[in-house]
């Protein structure tokens, strides 16, 4: 099963998201100018209900 997580952070970029530093494990704390707020991104996310609650943390609409 192929995961989400090179295509969520690729529209993540394209929205204005940036990387703001290292998480605990293999995750990753992002930051969104939408929602001005910085949330987590999973290094392997395999879940598409996990990718699209992510999008909605950084103010983007559902894509997966």
């Amino acid at each position: 099963m192929a995961g989400f997580t090179r295509e969520l952070k690729d529209k993540l970029r394209e929205a204005g998201c940036y990387y703001d530093r290292p998480g605990k494990g293999d995750h990753e704390i992002w930051y969104s100018p939408i929602s001005k707020i910085k949330f987590t991104v999973d290094g392997n996310i395999k879940s598409r209900h996990t990718a699209n609650e992510t999008l909605k943390q950084a103010g983007l609409p559902k894509s997966f």
